[in-house]
């Protein structure tokens, strides 16, 4: 079937723009927005407070570990102190028996010593020799060794160098036959008394290296880490690794912990990040080193950042799912509420809307019904109004061709012409004609106020004929009220109204008179007669409807009344003052327009 050019045709969405539109409003959804806003700052609140508890964490747990190694080398540096202290006391008492006995052959001499020798299992030897390397006295009593390189040992050229102190690094004790013990040597220059002269010698006391040992070897800082021991020149005292610190298969890094007698630092000079911890034992120099590897702290932080990991995948979980339900009972009032306005919006008025959920979800369902009942009301307003509307203008129409009317006024010029006055017949034809030019007006609801007051003229004269004379009649109006804008035909059915009701009823000479004037840009015509009047019940009468004459026109004043309201507004319209016997006056106001296209914008869209 061919279509002519003029057809219209509405585009619908193609299936892929169907589907993109509804992806969108899926995407638009505020079940959606706030499911992900929620999820969004809940997730980004989660991750900084994760963020920062692993920075607290891993910091507290690396200042923990080093704190901890610090107080495991400050017990081990405080145990070698106290043992340090001891050999001193044992050193101290064997000093004093040695210078005090009367001679250092003395038998009471050799008892004390071996007795000092049976109070600590860690006593290897205690023995004196001559600046010259000669063997004096000594307990246990053994002989000595050949080839000892006495006078090249460490611990003899110290005591010879200082009269304080000496302590020695471990070595092996080879001075006696049979014995190749590991001892830490302790050394100094006495008096002692022999053959009744005062000698120079140096006292020789070795400690089993054993206890030293074992001290060190309990230092546990944890997987790998480990402690050992320097003396003040940077000789290694004791280590775990001492035989691959031997074999140059280790390697410490002393120069710095020689710098200082108490110090932590982090040391990658051995190519793994250490952190190192420094103490000084006070009697003897030495200093213990606590050495902890940084990877097994960060394993603790590895350990922390996957349960993080763990903790935050948990509650990104429950924020989700929090998240999704708290918007879907936000959500699902409103989509109950969409679904129902999507009702109304196709039409169905009668929709009640009975939505639960948040304060505001109940309020806007509460307000919407008030909507929708307020929109009835204005619908069926609408619909009265239109019915009024146009039943005014069909009974417009109707007066426009009312045969009762046009029969009697033809009745008169046929009576007037048959008297022969030829005048008045004249007058009355050209009235008549006049008349319905006017009241037609070519279809046209909207006349000037010239016009309106032209059609009542010609319809009193007209009347005047048919009531023989019995009223005479004024017409008053501004020049600036002429040229404005009124509705056609809504003089005729209050002057009707005047002349049937008021006038024909009184016995005296009638007067009608109808004045038209500009007051604040209002428009104010006033009809008044001198008729006789109407009392309160008839004025109800005629504003209630019945207001037209057996042989009147067939519009009454409430229609007159009903289209003012209607193209104005309920604030203009018809004002009456009545007294009987004396007359009759009715007000009607209405704006002042002066353009005829404005005017018809206020009446509204035709239906």
């Amino acid at each position: 079937m061919n279509k002519s050019k003029g057809d219209f045709f509405p585009l619908r969405p193609q299936t892929g723009q169907r589907g993109r539109m509804r992806l969108s409003a899926k995407l638009r959804s505020i079940q959606l927005i706030i499911t992900l806003s929620f999820t969004a700052v809940a997730v980004l609140v989660a991750v900084i407070v994760a963020f920062m508890l692993y920075n607290k964490f891993a910091k507290t747990a690396e200042e923990n570990a080093n704190l901890n190694m610090q107080q495991i080398i400050e017990q081990v540096n405080y145990n070698l102190e106290l043992y340090v202290k001891g050999m001193s006391n044992i050193f101290d008492t064997a000093e004093k028996q040695i210078t005090s006995s009367a001679s250092i052959d003395s038998p009471l001499l050799y008892e004390r010593m071996d007795t000092l020798m049976s109070s600590r299992e860690d006593l290897v030897s205690v023995a004196v020799f001559t600046p010259q390397g000669e063997y004096v006295v000594g307990t246990p009593g053994q002989s000595m060794r050949l080839n000892t390189q006495l006078l090249s040992q460490s611990w003899f050229t110290s005591a010879l160098k200082t009269p304080d102190i000496s302590y020695s690094a471990p070595h092996i004790q080879n001075l006696f036959k049979g014995k190749y013990t590991w001892v830490v040597s302790i050394s100094k220059m006495i008096q002692y008394k022999q053959d009744g002269e005062l000698k120079s010698g140096i006292l020789l006391i070795d400690f089993n290296f054993r206890t030293i040992d074992q001290l060190s070897r309990q230092v546990k800082l944890g997987k790998r880490g480990y402690a050992y021991i320097l003396d003040p020149l940077g000789n290694i005292v004791y280590h775990p690794q001492q035989q691959l610190i031997y074999a140059g298969l280790k390697y410490e890094n002393v120069e710095p912990v020689l710098e200082y007698a108490y110090r932590s630092y982090l040391d990658e000079s051995t190519g793994e990040k250490r952190f190192i911890t420094v103490r000084t034992v006070k009697e003897t120099g030495w200093k213990i080193v606590g050495v902890a590897y940084y990877d097994e702290i960060v394993t603790t932080k590895r350990d922390l950042n996957q349960f993080l990991i763990w903790f935050l995948a948990a509650v990104i979980l429950c924020v989700i799912a929090v998240s999704v339900l708290l918007s879907w009972l936000i959500a699902s009032p409103i989509r109950k509420l969409e679904r129902t306005v999507k009702q109304v919006g196709d039409g169905d008025l009668h929709t009640p809307i009975n939505v639960s959920g948040a304060y505001e979800v109940e309020q806007l369902s509460r307000r919407f019904n008030l909507m929708l009942q307020r929109i009835r009301q204005l619908m069926d307003q609408i619909i009265y109004e239109q019915e009024t509307k146009r039943k005014g203008e069909l009974e417009v129409l109707q007066s426009q061709i009312n045969p009762h009317f046009l029969y009697n006024t033809l009745n008169s010029v046929v009576r007037l012409a048959e008297r022969g006055k030829n005048d008045e017949v004249i007058t009355m034809i050209q009235s008549l004609s006049k008349f319905f030019r006017i009241s037609l007006s070519k279809g046209n609801n909207i006349i000037t106020v010239q016009e309106e007051l032209d059609h009542i003229r010609h319809y009193l004269v007209i009347q005047s004929f048919r009531f023989k004379n019995k009223f005479r009649f004024e017409i008053r109006a501004q020049e600036e009220v002429l040229p404005l804008q009124t509705i056609k035909l809504i003089l005729q059915p209050i002057v009707e109204n005047a002349l049937y009701h008021g006038i024909e009823m009184s016995p005296d000479e009638g007067l009608v008179l109808i004045t038209a004037e500009l007051q604040d840009d209002l428009i104010v015509i006033r009809i008044s007669d001198n008729g006789i009047g109407m009392s309160r019940e008839t004025l109800n009468t005629i504003l209630s409807g019945g207001g037209k004459s057996g042989s009147g026109s067939g519009v009454g004043v409430r229609n007159v009344n009903e289209r003012i309201g209607l193209y104005y507004g309920r604030e203009f319209g018809l004002s009456f003052e009545s007294e009987l016997e004396e007359g009759t006056t009715v007000t009607i106001v209405f704006p002042a327009v002066s353009s005829s296209a404005s005017l018809e914008s206020q009446e509204g869209e035709e239906p």
